[in-house]
């Protein structure tokens, strides 16, 4: 397959099979996610990147990693999360 210019068109990056939790973010974020009750990217949209991260196996690589998968949807974290761990 090609895109409109002529080259191959862009692999999708790996998901988690039946979600589109991207595979980058690591097994046991998806398990800690799935496992709260979200089931896809969409789900996360609003969340508190504070709550995520007191989930045991996600930490800030995975915040990362779902903030981008959010933004190429058009969504984001709660208002002015920045997906690091907040400072204490």
């Amino acid at each position: 397959m090609s895109d409109a210019g002529g080259r191959p068109a862009a692999a999708a990056a790996p998901v988690f099979p039946g979600t589109d939790f991207p595979r980058s973010m690591g097994s046991p974020a998806f398990r800690a996610l799935t496992a709260a009750g979200f089931g896809g990217v969409a789900d996360l949209a609003g969340a508190s990147t504070a709550a995520l991260l007191q989930l045991h196996g996600v930490g800030p690589k995975a915040i990362r990693i779902l903030a981008d998968a959010l933004a190429a949807r058009g969504l984001a974290f709660e208002p002015g999360a920045t997906g690091e761990p907040p400072r204490g």
